[in-house]
């Protein structure tokens, strides 16, 4: 049966290929699906499904039968809304929604209590999913090219996160909240339209901000060990005692607590790194201690 786009409820003639050589993983991505074929939702040993760029409009409720699945794809489609059934992958640790036209997310999207890594940028966004806030475990939340222009006070909540990128939204001034989550390493503010910056010392664990393509005229009051992108940035780093920073030798001083942590945030050394631009991903590589 051929795999463009039909009434698929097979699966692709690649796909045993694929999973007879052990790593229960199925890739779909570049294909032309408008829904994921139902053989795929009988596979209940598989741990990483890719259906990156193919046209998909809906997921099934049945997503919900793939209990052991770790990892799920869906970035670049054309998906308006989630199933209930998605909220239900006990395993899942990783979530890629990027570039799809979500208004919003289930509200059962807080039982996924697994989940570590979401990305979501370039959607439709208005409002800051309250789900999220359920969700504790969350270390990097990638939100950018949304169409946020506020935080919920209770943002503070989710004290897993560590690297939280917004670039593209509407932000006209520094979100309160942010000030209170002085667990996160990276802070991405691109592209909004602050004016200014209140003092950032409080953010004591914070090692990137980038913060270009703003309205401003200088950076941040940060602590010295923060690696700045921005208007001004190399002018303030060069005014510390320690030479601008270059592509570094391997891991100086560590940026993250442990490998994992590093893997989740910067996306595993795969595509998903950060966003379309490439801006935040030359942010990371010229990092103090995220040299390789």
């Amino acid at each position: 049966m051929g795999i463009a786009e039909s009434t698929l409820d097979e699966l692709p003639s690649d796909a045993e290929e694929q999973l007879r050589h052990g790593e229960q993983q199925l890739e779909l991505s570049g294909r032309r699906l408008r829904r994921l074929p139902s053989a795929v939702c009988a596979l209940s040993r598989l741990e990483k499904l890719y259906v990156s760029g193919t046209g998909l409009r809906e997921l099934p409720e049945e997503i919900e039968e793939l209990r052991e699945l770790r990892i799920l794809a869906l970035d670049f489609n054309k998906l308006e809304r989630l199933p209930d059934g998605l909220c239900r992958l006990p395993r899942l640790t990783r979530l890629y929604l990027g570039g799809n036209r979500l208004l919003a997310l289930p509200n059962d999207f807080a039982q996924l209590q697994s989940l570590r890594c979401l990305w979501i940028e370039g959607n439709f966004l208005r409002r800051f999913p309250r789900p999220l806030l359920r969700l504790v475990a969350l270390q990097s939340l990638q939100m950018g090219d949304n169409r946020l222009r506020a935080l919920p006070a209770d943002l503070p909540r989710m004290t897993g996160l560590r690297g939280l990128w917004l670039y593209g939204n509407r932000f006209e001034e520094f979100p309160p909240p942010l000030l209170r989550m002085g667990r996160l390493h990276i802070l991405d503010l691109d592209r909004n339209r602050l004016g200014g910056f209140p003092d950032l010392h409080p953010l004591r664990a914070l090692r990137v901000f980038s913060y270009d393509h703003n309205p401003v005229t200088g950076p941040p009051r940060v602590a010295d060990t923060v690696f700045l992108v921005g208007e001004g940035a190399v002018e303030r780093m060069a005014e510390r005692d320690e030479p601008i920073p270059r592509p570094p030798p391997r891991r100086p001083v560590p940026a993250f607590e442990d490998e994992e942590e590093e893997d989740l945030l910067i996306g595993g050394g795969g595509s998903r790194v950060l966003g379309p631009s490439g801006s935040s991903l030359r942010t990371l590589e010229a990092a103090p201690g995220l040299g390789t």
